[in-house]
């Protein structure tokens, strides 16, 4: 019963940032990322997602990280207006506190994006630090430090279908 209300909220979502009723959070956010000339770092956090309290990966200002489903390890296919909703999180080097998992950095697009375990991370301009409002819209999910890493490779036919934290898709 709950995929009409995350569907209509990407729906508004959308339709906002075509507006233009976003733009100063999408700014934000892309600003962010891009400011992080010297590294940026990956780190663990508590927050509550789907209704559950999940240990997730935020940058180092506390944002949620996000992955995207259709990305490949070796492409983001997240661009133009997607991007502005779902900035990149962008780096020229990348460290970890207290993950697991492979940081890296991933030269796509002309940028230099931070890969966790071959997932690209992005993050939600609708965010702020500790809040997660992005679970599960437009084929988004919040990054976890268990994620299974992604080793589909650029020539493949088929997205992949990374390991989706255990607060589900969130429908």
């Amino acid at each position: 019963m709950k995929r009409p209300r995350i569907m209509m909220a990407g729906t508004v979502l959308a339709v906002l940032a075509t507006a233009g009723g976003i733009t100063a959070a999408a700014s934000a956010g892309t600003t962010q990322a891009a400011s992080a000339t010297g590294g940026a770092t990956v780190r663990t956090a508590s927050a509550t997602v789907a209704g559950k309290t999940e240990n997730i990966l935020v940058n180092g200002q506390g944002l949620p990280l996000y992955i995207y489903r259709p990305d490949t390890s070796t492409r983001s296919f997240v661009a133009g207006g997607l991007a502005q909703l779902w900035p990149p999180q962008t780096a020229p080097a990348v460290a970890g506190a207290g993950v697991t998992g492979k940081i890296s950095v991933l030269k796509d697009m002309n940028v230099q994006q931070v890969t966790y375990n071959g997932h690209p991370l992005y993050t939600f301009a609708n965010d702020h630090a500790g809040q997660v409002t992005g679970q599960g819209v437009q084929n988004f999910f919040v990054a976890t430090p268990g994620i299974a890493s992604n080793a589909m490779s650029a020539g493949s036919a088929a997205p992949p279908t990374p390991a989706v934290p255990s607060g589900g898709y969130g429908y």
